[in-house]
């Protein structure tokens, strides 16, 4: 996580640079700040931001990755890397639900607006709980 935070680091000062320099830079070209890219560059800003921050937070709770050291070897990183699922059909459920939402913008109609978020907070559920048995294991069993 070493790594990654750095990259976000650079990118994200890179981008408050650029709305910096863009906003200066149209605003002495034209006599007014263009706010759309000025805005646009500001919160890809905040988004890296947002990141590499939550990268930060991370790497200092974990133990160093076999990337981040400077001895670590390829067979360090070897073993389980975690469960992933198999395949599931919450996520079309999601996307179903999201463009139900959306179109219910599109044409400014509440009760669709409503009907779609009713169901991707359905979705968001059923995916998250998707391998959720109900049973609860103790250290006796």
């Amino acid at each position: 996580m070493k790594t990654e935070w750095k990259i976000f680091l650079i990118i994200a000062t890179f981008l408050f640079g650029a709305a910096i320099l863009y906003g200066a830079w149209t605003y002495g070209d034209g006599g007014r700040v263009e706010w759309v890219g000025t805005v646009a560059l500001l919160l890809s800003f905040l988004l890296c931001s947002m990141c590499g921050g939550f990268f930060w937070f991370v790497s200092r709770r974990i133990d160093l990755r076999p990337e981040d050291r400077a001895d670590g070897e390829i067979a360090d990183g070897a073993g389980e890397i975690g469960f992933f699922s198999p395949g599931s059909y919450w996520p079309f459920g999601l996307a179903l639900a999201a463009a139900i939402a959306g179109l219910g913008l599109v044409f400014w109609q509440f009760w669709l607006i409503g009907l779609g978020m009713v169901a991707v907070v359905f979705g968001a559920c059923g995916l998250l709980f998707e391998y959720y048995s109900g049973t609860r294991r103790t250290a006796e069993h």
